[in-house]
């Protein structure tokens, strides 16, 4: 990567962002439209699982545009810097998620299963989506 420093605080700028937008659209869920939470209900609520369909979409466009602005800066972009960005984005995030989402307990924790087998096909589509990012960023400078 040509500006490693650089790339990882585009990525760290959009994971944070993206994860805002999740909890912000399950909050809207909740109470806006009266979906149950996670404390009335199984699991991580009905206002949670409402939003699981939506989070690939979230992933990509943001990841796109961060990818498009890290594409931006870099000397002469290729696509294999689109590519090996992605790459290292969508590790950083598996590894980010199995810490923050599985690891450490919090309220929000979730089980390995419940993240990697009961999360299925969403959390595959996000992680196709993160590595994505950064080619499509690519192809939209053209």
């Amino acid at each position: 990567m040509s500006n490693v420093g650089l790339s990882l605080l585009y990525f760290l700028i959009c994971y944070v962002l993206v994860t805002w937008v999740g909890i912000a659209h399950t909050i809207f869920n909740i109470k806006v439209l009266h979906m149950k939470s996670m404390k009335e209900s199984l699991g991580m609520g009905e206002g949670y699982e409402k939003t699981k369909p939506w989070h690939p979409l979230y992933n990509i466009i943001l990841f796109s545009i961060f990818g498009w602005i890290y594409m931006r800066s870099v000397a002469v972009p290729t696509l294999q810097e689109a590519l090996i960005t992605g790459a290292v984005w969508a590790v950083i995030c598996i590894v980010a998620d199995l810490v923050g989402w599985v690891l450490i307990k919090h309220p929000w924790r979730l089980t390995f299963k419940e993240f990697y087998v009961d999360y299925q096909p969403w959390i595959t589509f996000i992680y196709l989506a993160i590595f994505a990012g950064p080619v499509v960023g690519f192809f939209l400078m053209r």
